[in-house]
């Protein structure tokens, strides 16, 4: 399918690597010129090298971290009239309640609530004139179905997700669709650090450790960044103008609830 977008800008927050990286290589295979970013410009410039390889593509690189106002403002200022926005930045640490302080809640809500929220304030105007943008926020499977020691990243996502939602509500009459992606276990660095420890717990490889943690879902594995990717570049197509503030669990079907 031509997804109608060839030719759109694009940034993607938080892309040097996992599922950011994911979703910068599937725009970039539909035509999407695309704005990359990361806080290690080492990093930055090996995802835009794998960018080039797997699409042909070559990519604008911004150093920065979302997370802070000037991090952001270096994003804005390489491409300051998106059409395409996506979200994305590192979680915070888990923990349960008694085990967080204040300043976890603080670094949470600033990384995972307030920076995409100032981003989507940043280009939703320009979006709206122009009649077309696509938005999508990489939040988390857990906000459905948290455990016990994730309620600080689920708590700051969810907080996103019921602005995001409300925001839509008047974007969408633009043609500006607001959407969530929530990822279950796919197989990314943060994954990677479960899999060592499982594999040191265990006596286990690698290799046994990641397809331990598929089969605990009902899909039996775990999923593919790309998988993730493509549907991100869906989700940001000519064709999903009808589809907003929805919240979409890419999980291989492990969540057990009807809504």
């Amino acid at each position: 399918m031509d997804l109608g977008i060839s030719g759109r800008k694009a940034i993607v927050c938080a892309s040097s690597r996992g599922l950011g990286l994911a979703c910068a290589t599937s725009l970039a295979r539909e035509g999407v010129e695309v704005w990359i970013n990361g806080r290690d410009a080492g990093r930055l410039d090996e995802a835009a090298a794998r960018i080039a390889a797997a699409t042909g593509a070559q990519v604008h690189r911004v150093v920065g971290d979302m997370s802070l106002a000037e991090g952001r403002a270096a994003v804005l200022a390489a491409c300051p009239d998106p059409d395409i926005l996506v979200n994305n930045n590192h979680g915070p640490r888990s923990g349960r309640l008694a085990d967080l302080e204040p300043a976890d809640w603080e670094a949470a809500v600033a990384a995972n609530m307030i920076a995409p929220i100032e981003m989507m304030r940043a280009v939703l105007p320009g979006m709206r004139a122009r009649r077309f943008g696509r938005v999508v926020n990489i939040t988390s499977a857990q906000v459905k179905a948290p455990t016990v020691d994730m309620g600080l990243s689920v708590a700051a996502r969810a907080g996103l997700m019921a602005m995001t939602k409300s925001a839509q509500a008047e974007s969408v009459a633009d043609n500006v669709t607001i959407n969530n992606l929530l990822p279950g276990p796919f197989r990314t660095d943060r994954l990677m650090e479960l899999a060592k420890r499982r594999s040191a717990a265990e006596g286990i490889d690698i290799e046994e450790a990641f397809a331990r943690i598929g089969r605990r879902g009902p899909a039996g594995r775990i999923g593919d960044p790309s998988e993730f990717g493509d549907a991100c570049a869906f989700l940001c197509a000519a064709q999903a103008g009808f589809i907003s503030g929805q919240h979409l669990a890419l999980d291989g079907g492990a969540y057990q609830g009807l809504i």
